[in-house]
């Protein structure tokens, strides 16, 4: 089936035009006091619906579907609150199912594809002193990144006050356990002790480490004894791709199911009560976004309309299924047929995982702010500063999991006696905040990786695999 833009087209129209009458009848229905049965809606969001469906079926476009499954999942969330509390808290675990099949597959690719990436990359180019160079570059260019993130969120929390005047309210919610972090454990989180817990804990940078080292140990022996092992790694990484390439077909299917408890699962109530802090971390990411991320693409001399279109699968899978982790092998795949190389690719992507986590040291800066305002405490800018370095630090090394964040906030509130009811109060909205902020995470890696690439003077230079090529155009 061939793709017919004007079929697209007409199919798109048709979209919005029911999602634009979907949406006036709400809005009469809701704020003029008219009688509308809920019917009507309903049929006229699923009419929407099936229209984007058809849009996205003719498109043939692995994004669309993805777009479809994010659309899809939240109007089933929605449809829920027909049922019974009980009922609707059941039918949406039920269908996190789906999303937890997809992350488990995704879990499975990461470490290998790494692995055999980084070890061709590094060794089979025997190029050490390049490997020294992008880990400098990089993290030079990671602290630059994540410094402006955090200087935004403590402008935005400070100027929104979205913590000020906050009533405290009864919280049911059970929070995940967190103790504060030395600096020791920050550094001994880099090493891996057994390279098999790292890949089962899912800490990236742990295989990055172990990664690298195999690679120049295996640069450093007699060329007959290391051409077996780059073959090998060299076939792994190939058939990893293909692994990704198969698993990204369930990938709308996971996204609807991640949508769907979601949204199923968050009442209304709390947004009304943090819609201020809600609204500050997308203003406040938009702002990152404009004004950090755009410039840097352009001073780097990035192709901008190419490097969105390449990036919008991945960071569409970030953003519904909440977890970098998710995103990790498409983003791989996406960066490498843009031009960059697949060392480039293999180093600075995972490593960014850990080191340049833009939204969430966004996030960070603002909640932290925001726990103190809820708690009536006033904080000198030192103050502040103190608390959003410390937490710059302490995530360091967290793995790309949904409510990872959260973790390092509960700890470092406990570690400066902040107050913990108004992070029980942000738990209700977490996931629409995790949502945007691995979105953001996902696309500013992918941009350090055009960025160093750019650096090293190897931007589409080099040969993109056929394997990847034909993953990508699937």
């Amino acid at each position: 089936m061939t793709k017919s833009p004007s079929r697209q087209i007409q199919f798109l129209a048709i979209f919005l035009i029911l999602a634009g009458i979907a949406a006036v009848l709400w809005a009469v229905a809701h704020y003029a006091g008219a009688s509308m049965p809920p019917v009507v809606l309903l049929v006229c969001r699923w009419a929407a619906l099936l229209a984007f469906c058809a849009y996205a079926w003719a498109r043939r476009s692995l994004t669309a579907w993805i777009f479809a499954g994010m659309l899809i999942g939240a109007e089933v969330g929605y449809d829920l609150k027909f049922l019974s509390d009980a009922s609707r808290l059941k039918v949406a675990a039920n269908l996190q199912v789906l999303s937890t099949i997809f992350l488990r597959l995704i879990k499975t690719i990461v470490a290998p594809l790494i692995f055999g990436t980084l070890v061709v990359g590094i060794a089979g180019h025997s190029n050490l002193k390049q490997v020294g160079r992008m880990g400098i570059k990089a993290l030079v260019y990671f602290e630059v990144i994540t410094t402006l993130a955090l200087v935004i969120g403590l402008a935005a929390i400070n100027i929104s006050k979205a913590g000020v005047g906050l009533k405290q309210q009864d919280a049911t919610v059970k929070l995940p356990s967190a103790q504060p972090e030395k600096a020791t454990d920050i550094i001994l989180k880099v090493f891996p002790e057994n390279i098999a817990k790292s890949v089962a804990d899912g800490q990236v940078l742990q295989v990055v480490v172990f990664s690298v080292i195999f690679a120049i140990a295996l640069a450093l022996i007699s060329e007959e004894k290391r051409r077996p092992m780059l073959a090998f790694c060299e076939s792994l990484s190939e058939v990893m791709f293909k692994f990704t390439n198969i698993v990204m077909y369930f990938a709308p299917i996971g996204v609807a199911g991640a949508m769907a408890y979601t949204v199923g699962t968050m009442g209304v109530e709390v947004l009304k009560n943090l819609f201020m802090l809600l609204a500050t971390l997308y203003v406040a990411l938009l702002v990152f976004l404009v004004f950090v991320l755009l410039p840097v693409a352009l001073l780097a001399r990035l192709p901008v309309k190419r490097f969105v279109k390449a990036v919008a699968e991945p960071v569409s899978i970030a953003f519904s299924t909440a977890s970098s982790e998710a995103a990790l092998p498409r983003a791989m795949e996406q960066m490498e047929a843009f031009g960059v190389p697949r060392q480039i690719v293999a180093f600075v992507l995972p490593t960014g995982y850990s080191f340049n986590l833009d939204g969430s040291t966004l996030y960070l800066s603002l909640a932290a702010i925001f726990v103190a305002q809820a708690g009536g405490l006033h904080l000198t800018l030192a103050q502040q500063l103190v608390i959003v370095i410390t937490l710059m630090l302490t995530s360091k090394g967290v793995a790309g999991v949904p409510r990872a964040m959260l973790v390092i906030l509960l700890g470092t509130v406990d570690s400066f006696n902040l107050p913990m009811w108004p992070v029980a109060m942000i738990f209700g909205i977490d996931q629409l905040m995790d949502m945007a902020r691995t979105a953001t995470n996902v696309l500013g890696n992918c941009l350090a990786t055009a960025v160093i690439a750019r650096w090293e003077g190897e931007l589409g230079k080099e040969a993109v695999s056929p394997t990847v090529l034909d993953a990508v155009a699937h």
